[in-house]
């Protein structure tokens, strides 16, 4: 903020930095769950895990949870003071 940027631009690039973490966890761990899928059936009896809403379901919650986590950072950063921010550095 001390060189221009907004309160908007500020709360995009905390959510942007964020989200970008939890898009490398997805792309790492889907594909693990998916190639993990057939030894989990063999581990528990009746488990089916035919259809792929679990994995959706768990994608949406997962990145729910990371948006509500980042947000109040965000919003914190946004709310600086830049006089106050140089200062402490």
């Amino acid at each position: 903020m001390a060189v221009g940027a907004t309160p908007i631009s500020i709360v995009r690039m905390v959510l942007q930095d964020a989200l970008a973490m939890v898009g490398m966890g997805l792309a790492l761990g889907v594909p693990l769950v998916i190639w993990s899928r057939p030894l989990a059936a063999q581990l528990v009896e009746d488990l089916h895990i035919a259809n792929a809403a679990p994995i959706i379901l768990g994608m949406v919650v997962v990145l729910v949870v990371a948006l509500s986590a980042a947000s109040l950072p965000a919003r914190r950063a946004a709310r600086v003071d830049p006089i106050e921010a140089l200062r402490h550095e």
